[in-house]
């Protein structure tokens, strides 16, 4: 299984951004170890359900942008094998993606034959390729001198190991624990379940001007559904995936709850060439509410295709703003995008009282997005990635650097680093609920561990302070150090509903290239209206506190560190 998808979604543009949990490293660290569980399975007979398949190794935000296409990785020595399988440890195999190293020859020359290029990148520490170029060339490469039995031998190792836990040399596959699974078992009553409860808990509500929503079902005689993505079953899926089991488009969503929704595509496809934008002001102009599903699609971002532009493409806003202009009351935007959009025109549009973001919801996105639209659902969900304004289209996607850059204007990338102006900003998120949260108690760690630790004085480019390497402090003294932190949270209603609680490190310089503050922690809590409840944290200094220096080194800077919950801040220190 080529799962999951684990890159940072360093830049907006990107288009593979939609497969990714986003752009916060503590995100995806937690998704990529429960994604890989989840496929691999639990099976007391220590068999792998599948093998997973964590990509890309290293970052990966470029497909092909302004003629820009990738780098030679599957040639990288440094990186496939002294950083990969030594540093990070990895105990399994590496795979190029589709056709690399065919490519590495026949279209970037980058080595001048194809026993050149097998040999580059089978020495580099690359196990097998998506493809048959290697199996084509590999025995005239041995021929050739180029390669040696041996060079192959370890590659074959590494893949028949993985083999082997998959139980494909223990008698017939079919007969082993997962050996039957088979559609059934995905289309399941529970797995169907677990499809809406995901994509109706990832909806993230941007705007609710004036509590427009949740939209009374009684009151609502009338609906004008309006848009390219509003019945269009395939673009709820995104890219990369198995056949669903079956597909709720938001048009068939919204008729489960409106006897009279009237539908209007505006445009033939999310690329919105040609707008019938009088058919729909007209439409929008004869019904009681009015749904635009806008958006993206396959067509503007996947592999292959980075955007140019952050703002919806071709004639969507001003037929947004003509249905607007035109409707009784505010509409409600339901937007369905893999990656951010600037849609700086909806969020200070009076005549726009409501803003969603579905993401690519899945086959039950449109009974999830029905859902949230007439409250038999609280939305909860928070943005995974900044929402930057069409200006980021300026930085080159060429230049990948996390760190702002103020002598060359230069503005950083991510919540973390990123010091311009944002549409919407990392962990944004509304509810039709209330919620309060606060930090209630704090431990400290028990810094004595580090007397007779000798600290690092960093260089004077960052700063002079002085840190503890990582290393140094160990894992036994690592584990010592943890304490708790505690969290209250409450609802204060009107309605139950599952909230995020987001906890944020900051440092006390965050000069000297550290993140202006740095997501440590979320917990989403099921509360009833009226509720609250307490949340205790594990924080991990070693972990949490440090960061990574310019030479790759990760240190924890001594002195004053500082837990975030929304504005209530615990100092921390850090030193004996």
């Amino acid at each position: 299984m080529w799962s999951p998808n684990v890159n940072i979604y360093r830049d907006p543009r990107w288009g593979r951004g939609q497969e990714t949990p986003g752009e916060d490293p503590t995100t995806a660290s937690r998704y990529g170890v429960a994604f890989v569980k989840g496929l691999q399975g639990n099976s007391s007979a220590s068999l792998l359900q599948t093998s997973a398949c964590c990509k890309h190794a290293t970052a990966y935000d470029l497909e092909d942008w302004n003629g820009v296409a990738r780098y030679n990785f599957d040639a990288n020595s440094d990186l496939l094998t002294k950083t990969v399988r030594g540093d990070w440890g990895l105990d399994g195999y590496v795979a190029s993606d589709c056709d690399a190293v065919a490519i590495m020859r026949d279209a970037q020359r980058y080595a001048p034959t194809p026993e050149d290029a097998v040999a580059l990148a089978l020495k580099a520490g690359l196990d097998i390729d998506c493809g048959t170029y290697m199996q084509q060339h590999a025995a005239a490469a041995v021929q050739q001198g180029k390669i040696t039995e041996d060079d192959i031998d370890k590659a074959l190792n590494n893949l028949f190991a993985v083999r082997m836990r998959l139980g494909h040399f223990d008698g017939d596959p079919r007969a082993n624990i997962y050996g039957g699974l088979n559609a059934a078992d995905i289309c399941t009553p529970e797995h169907r379940s677990l499809a809406l409860d995901a994509a109706q808990d990832g909806i993230v509500l941007l705007k609710n001007d004036a509590g427009i929503l949740p939209l009374d079902r009684a009151a609502v005689a009338s609906a004008a559904v309006i848009g390219p993505n509003a019945n269009n079953p395939g673009l709820l899926i995104g890219n990369y995936f198995g056949p669903p089991c079956e597909s709720v488009t938001p048009l068939k969503g919204v008729q489960g709850y409106v006897k009279d929704a009237r539908f209007l595509a505006g445009c033939r496809s999310a690329a919105c060439d040609v707008a019938d934008t009088d058919e729909a002001a007209s439409l929008a102009a004869s019904s009681d509410y009015v749904l635009l599903l806008m958006g993206l699609s396959q067509q503007q971002e996947s592999e292959g295709r980075d955007r140019t532009s952050l703002l919806l493409p071709g004639q969507q806003q001003s037929l947004i703003t003509a249905v607007a202009d035109a409707a009784k009351r505010p509409v409600i935007l339901v937007l369905l995008t893999g990656g951010p959009v600037d849609v700086t025109f909806a969020k200070t549009n009076p005549k726009i009282g409501a803003i969603l973001w579905a993401g690519y919801p899945g086959q039950a996105g449109g009974l999830a997005i029905a859902r949230v639209l007439f409250g038999d659902h609280n939305p909860g969900g928070r943005l995974p990635v900044t929402w930057y304004p069409e200006e980021f289209t300026k930085v080159p996607m060429t230049d990948m650097r996390m760190r702002a850059d103020p002598a060359t204007g230069y503005p950083g990338r991510s919540y973390r680093f990123y010091q311009g102006e944002t549409v919407y900003k990392f962990g944004y998120g509304l509810s039709y609920s209330s919620y309060s949260r606060r930090l209630v108690s704090s431990g400290t760690p028990n810094t004595d561990l580090l007397a007779g630790l000798s600290t690092m004085p960093l260089p004077a480019a960052e700063q002079g302070v002085a840190s503890y390497h990582v290393e140094h402090i160990g894992p036994q003294r690592c584990e010592q150090l943890r304490f708790p932190a505690v969290v209250e949270v409450e609802n204060h209603g009107p309605m139950d509903g599952k909230h995020s609680v987001l906890v944020y490190l900051r440092w006390a310089n965050a000069t000297a290239g550290r993140p202006a503050k740095q997501l440590i922690g979320f917990r989403r809590q099921h509360l009833k209206a009226g509720e609250k409840a307490r949340l205790t944290f594990d924080i991990s200094p070693c972990e949490h506190f440090s960061r990574v220096r310019k030479d790759g080194s990760k240190v924890v800077d001594r002195g004053s560190h500082f837990l975030m919950v929304d504005k209530h801040e615990m100092e921390i220190t850090f030193e004996v």
